[in-house]
């Protein structure tokens, strides 16, 4: 497998660096469109309305339209956002298993530690395993600041995303109400009791893929098939698709709790409603931790963006 991204997942003063990779793929068959006259391919350009030539993508910018007028992003302009380039897997939250709605959940990737020593990654896992907790993480990802979900799978850590709450739709339905006999629910107790077994994926097949591709077999076996590369021409290039730090664990461990008491009994000492919400929405989340001296400053806006992109572009 090819890794997709690396960097660190953070808690506190601990680092941990890891690589992502994505946790799953598609089993469908893969199709082209034919013309069904002479089978020859069909292919679909990029091509401007206004001067109706084919555009490579370079040469694509992104336009944002509303009402009656449209917004024109440059590649350089959408480079400059801060969070586009963060190679952290940042740990806000630690929250019961339970509280994680499956629907908001989205991609899986699984974590492989990386470096000298797994010692922070196998900590990091055990930890979310005997707590049954949940890690609620931020990161970017292509571009996007995205939320997920560290959990563990195995000897692994997966990350998943999660899909922010405006995402989620808002019902206008529901069932009316009804009333319930104890005799209707107890038979129903009694068939969810008999259809009862633990879950194993394996014994479940996708029947429609499995007939498609014996359909596509029998057809290759009775020769019904023309010659790919007579009929299509050549593929064309559209058809293609270590952290070396030393850290000392129990170190970073002492001083991320002391760090977190001295935060705690500071609150205490301070009850007053303006202070207590400064510091909950400056320091811990919003502030001076994610958009102020750790993302948008030096990280940031000199050596690792302007060149590296332009210059890949012009190649």
């Amino acid at each position: 497998m090819r890794a997709i991204w690396s960097g660190e997942v953070t808690f506190g003063l601990v680092n941990v660096p890891v690589k992502l990779y994505g946790a799953t793929r598609s089993h469908d068959v893969s199709f082209h469109q034919v013309h069904d006259e002479d089978h020859g391919r069909i292919r679909y350009q990029r091509t401007c309305e206004v001067c109706g030539r084919e555009i490579d993508f370079e040469h694509i910018d992104k336009a944002y339209a509303e009402d009656d007028k449209t917004v024109v992003l440059t590649d350089e302009e959408l480079d400059s956002l801060p969070a586009e380039d963060n190679d952290e897997i940042d740990v806000v939250q630690f929250v019961p298993d339970e509280q994680v709605d499956p629907i908001l959940l989205g991609t899986s990737y699984f974590l492989e530690p990386v470096g000298r020593s797994s010692k922070a990654y196998v900590l990091l896992r055990r930890t979310l395993e005997d707590t049954e907790r949940t890690a609620i993480v931020t990161f970017t990802l292509r571009t996007k600041t995205r939320l997920g979900v560290l959990r563990v799978h195995g000897d692994l850590l997966a990350l998943q995303t999660l899909r922010w709450p405006k995402d989620l739709k808002q019902v206008d339905f529901g069932p009316k109400k009804s009333k319930i006999s104890s005799k209707e629910l107890a038979m129903s107790a009694s068939l969810v009791e008999q259809f009862s077994a633990d879950f194993d994926p394996e014994q479940f097949t996708d029947e429609y893929q499995a007939q498609l591709r014996e359909l596509l077999e029998a057809k290759l076996e009775q020769g019904e098939s023309v010659d790919t590369e007579a009929t299509f021409g050549k593929a064309s290039e559209g058809d293609a698709e270590e952290g070396g730090k030393v850290i000392s664990l129990m170190d970073a461990l002492e001083r991320s709790v002391r760090k977190r008491r001295g935060e705690q009994e500071e609150a205490t000492q301070k009850p007053s409603p303006e202070k207590s919400g400064t510091k909950k929405s400056g320091s811990k989340k919003s502030g001076t931790k994610k958009s102020g001296s750790k993302k948008s400053g030096t990280k940031k806006s000199g050596t690792k963006k302007s060149g590296t992109k332009k210059t890949k572009k012009s190649a």
